[in-house]
């Protein structure tokens, strides 16, 4: 049987026989289910510097500013991460992460067309 190309990007490739991800190959017959886990980051640290620069905004304008602009970017750079988990004969593995939603929707939507086509 001739292998098939269901996903392709970079580092990650599924085939109905195999699944790249970076460093890691794992054989399509061995992969029993496959799942993803939502990492959201905290983001309290953030917000009470937040709402703690407006207070010394009052007193202090050129600290507030600076302590609003550092809150504000702290919360810029807190981004949700997505694990995909797969489920093999040897136990679940954390096999990609990725903080990017739409790339995680399409390699999970390979794996499943995989898992299907060698059904």
């Amino acid at each position: 049987m001739e292998e098939k190309t269901f996903f392709e990007y970079e580092d990650v490739k599924v085939t109905n026989t195999r699944f790249v991800s970076g460093e890691q190959t794992f054989a399509m017959n061995n992969v029993t289910s496959v799942k993803t886990h939502v990492e959201r980051p905290s983001r309290l640290l953030g917000i009470l510097i937040l709402i703690l620069s407006v207070g010394v905004t009052y007193n202090n304008p050129e600290v507030g500013l600076v302590m609003m602009a550092a809150a504000a970017y702290y919360l810029y750079r807190q981004k949700t991460t997505y694990h995909l988990l797969l489920t093999t004969s040897a136990g679940e593995t954390n096999a990609l992460r990725t903080h990017q939603l739409e790339y995680m929707t399409q390699v999970v939507g390979a794996l499943n067309q995989a898992i299907i086509y060698r059904g």
